[in-house]
Order: structure tokens, then sequence, then C-alpha cells
């Protein structure tokens, strides 16, 4: 018997708030000349991190674009205002608007620091309906924050997300069971969730280019030619996403540790590159031994100074949590699938596949160390994790490290949680 496709589920409502251009949106809370002039947070461009992360309202009528060079956008808007980010007041502007949400329903799921999830079904009988609901917290935050908010309202996840995305800033868009087809399906396919860019080319190649084209082929041709992924995204197309909208308060899965560097400098050869694996593997090490995890998987990200990325990685012999054991299989990975000479502008360490550290097995170095090895590095990452913790990060360095031009400091680069 032919299984039948189920039916969307009409009874929910999903609302998707997104804070529009939050970086810029807090730096002109913070100074209010920026609000009515070209402005853009990036990078430092003397650090080769020169790219635009968000921009104002006015920045976006000279076509200023997140992810473009300040060059770029410079070429565009000359005058354009640069400004460096502020990471931790973004997170502090993050926790008060999702404290704001939470006055409403406690299925309040963050979609990085800028978005969430919400699910009000079991809150329309105090506060109203999706829109009113949407609409209120729009005033709310704008009132009391000084930012705003696009709210998407809809009956799954994916359609909420769309809603949030088709009219910016702070506006509230309702798709409906009546009205999504006209409203989704018209829309390029790239704006659907977990549609990324190599995705994209390949639903083009075979001729789809909007939702609705998504939603009519054909399900089994879509997963012949894409697998699981290919009947995924014909569900999302079609309004079939069930997915449920977690708690603030349940303990987020952690699925990977990683951390990357931009490089002052090209890496120009074996030792520089060395040198950079082994900054961010300690500092993926450090903060999986912090959070009581191994890993199974190290996965190493390369870019070439034109922004061409290659990524690998490699599964290990036994779970770990050791910088050694991280750095080496990475350096494998290099030697396999890169020109020792080639410049690289930025290197990301990725660890996977994450396990207990007291998941059952033997701890077997990547290049099969013995167990008694394997407990001299450990006690030795071990002891660093407890100078630095007492001393600070900076209490210790590489020797390789000292009087680097690569803008690598104290190890680890990034200690923040996971």
């Amino acid at each position: 018997m032919e299984e039948r496709n189920p039916a969307p589920n009409f009874s929910r409502t999903i609302l998707h708030c997104d804070c529009n251009g939050f970086y810029a949106s807090v730096e002109c809370l913070l100074h209010p000349e920026y609000k009515d002039v070209p402005m853009a947070v990036c990078g430092d461009p003397k650090n080769r991190h020169g790219i635009i992360l968000a921009k104002n309202e006015p920045a976006k009528k000279f076509d200023i674009r997140t992810a473009e060079t300040v060059w770029q956008a410079r070429q565009k808007c000359p005058h354009l205002v640069l400004t460096p980010p502020h990471h931790e007041l973004y997170a502090k502007y993050s926790q008060i608007v999702n404290s704001i949400y939470l006055r409403y329903t406690d299925l309040v799921e963050p979609f990085g620091i800028d978005e969430s999830w919400l699910d009000v079904t079991g809150s329309r009988l105090l506060f109203g309906s999706g829109v009113e609901i949407a609409d209120e917290l729009r005033e709310t935050v704008r009132r009391e924050t000084g930012l705003t908010i696009s709210v998407g309202v809809s009956f799954n996840k994916t359609f909420a997300k769309l809603g949030s995305d088709y009219k910016k800033p702070d506006a509230t868009t309702w798709i409906s069971p009546e009205n999504y087809t006209a409203i989704v399906h018209p829309l390029p396919v790239e704006t659907l969730l977990y549609v990324g860019k190599s995705t994209a080319e390949m639903l083009h190649k075979m001729h789809i280019h909007t939702i609705g084209q998504l939603a009519a082929c054909s399900r089994e041709t879509l997963c012949r030619w894409m697998g699981k992924a290919g009947g995924e995204l014909w569900q999302y197309a079609n309004g079939l996403d069930f997915s449920p909208v977690r708690s603030y308060y349940d303990p987020r899965e952690i699925k990977s540790v990683g951390n990357g560097m931009t490089f002052r400098r090209d890496l120009a050869n074996e030792e520089d590159i060395r040198l950079g694996v082994l900054t961010l593997s300690h500092s993926v090490a450090r903060r999986m031994r912090k959070h009581g995890l191994k890993c199974t998987t190290v996965q190493i990200a390369i870019r070439n100074p034109s922004f061409k990325t290659i990524t690998r990685q490699k599964k290990l012999t036994a779970p770990t949590h050791l910088a050694k054991d991280i750095g080496d299989a990475c350096m494998e990975l290099v030697f396999e699938n890169w020109k020792i000479g080639a410049p690289i502008r930025t290197l990301t360490v990725t660890a996977s596949g994450l396990v207990p550290e007291d998941f059952s097995g033997q701890q077997i170095s990547f290049f099969q160390q013995t167990p008694q090895d394997n407990q001299k590095q450990e006690n030795l990452e071990s002891a660093l994790d407890q100078i630095r913790e007492r001393f600070g990060n900076t209490s210790l360095t590489f020797g390789a490290a000292l009087k680097n031009d690569l803008g690598i400091g104290p190890v680890p680069q990034d200690d923040s949680d996971l």
C-alpha cells in the first residue's frame, strides 16, 4: 500500500522574532549620532577581519551588505561610519529581549543571538491571537529596549522564519493556512531554512528556483538526487514541519566545539600552519574538558586569500579531549589536502561527534601513543588548565607564539562557553 503524505498541522501558533540589524541597532542605542548616518559594524581591518557584520537602515540605502569586505562597502559609500563589535553588549541585549518573550511562554528557542522561535499555542487564551501577541511583543521590545523586531506568525517554525524575513523592519507577517501558498511558494528557494549556497545550486540544476517548484517536485526524485535532505526540504516547502519549539530552560545539546582565526598575514609555511593549528586545538580541547566532553571526529576548514574554503574531517581512533591529538589529526588533514606553501588566510578547527569524557573505551592517541603517554599528556594539559584558571589566560603561552606576527596571542584564543 502506498504511504500517504501527512497533512500540515494548522493547530499550532508559532512566532519567529528577529531583531532588526541587531549589532548595528545596539551600537545606535549607545551612540545616537549613528542612527541617521550610514553606519556598519565590522571586524578590525588591521587584523584582516575587515568584513561587514551588520549595518543600519541608512547604510542599506547604499546597498551595503553583510559579509562583504570593508573595501567593497567603502566603494559604495565613502563616508560610511565603521565601528568595532561589542559582543558582550549584544549578549546582554539578547538576554533582555528573550526575557520579554518569556513573559508570554516558556517555549522560547533561541536561534542565534538575535532570533528566537516562540510557541504561543497555549498562550492565546491569555494574550490573544498570534498576530496580537506579535504586535504586542514588537511594541514592548521597542518601548523597553529601543530595539525593533520583525515577527513571523505561522503554524510551523519554517514558515514563521520566512514570515520574519518577509517584511522588515518592525513588522508582523502572518502566514496562515489560507495564504501560505500565495506568500511562500513564489519566494526564491534560497530563502527556505537550511537551503545554503551549495544546496541552492543543486536545486537550480534541477530547474527548481522557487519554494513552490520545490513543493511541487516529486519527493522521490528529491530523495534520489539529494538523499534524506531532499525529502526534508520537500516537507518544509509543503508546510510539513512538525518540529517542536524547545523550552528556554531545556539544556541545549552540544553537537560540536570549534574555533577559527583569521591571521594578520597569510600562513606561508609548515611552521606557520602548525602554530595556527596548535593554538586553535588548545582552545577547542580546553573547552571540551571544561564541559566534560570528548570528540570522535576532527574537522579543519582552510580559507585562502581569495576566500575559497575547503573543509575536511577525520574520524579518530578513540574519543579525545587532548589538544595534541586534535592538532595531530588536523595536521594530517592539512598534509593530505593542502599544498604546503599555498597561502592560508583563515583556519578553523572543529571537534564533533561529542561523547561524555567517561565514555567507555581506552583513550588512544591519533598516532597510537601508549596509554602511559596519553596519561602524561592528559596530566600536562589539565595542569595548564589549572594554571590559566588561577592566573588568567595570559599566564601561559607557547614559545613559538612569542612575538609572532600572525596576531596569535595567549592560548587559548577563545575561552567562551559552548
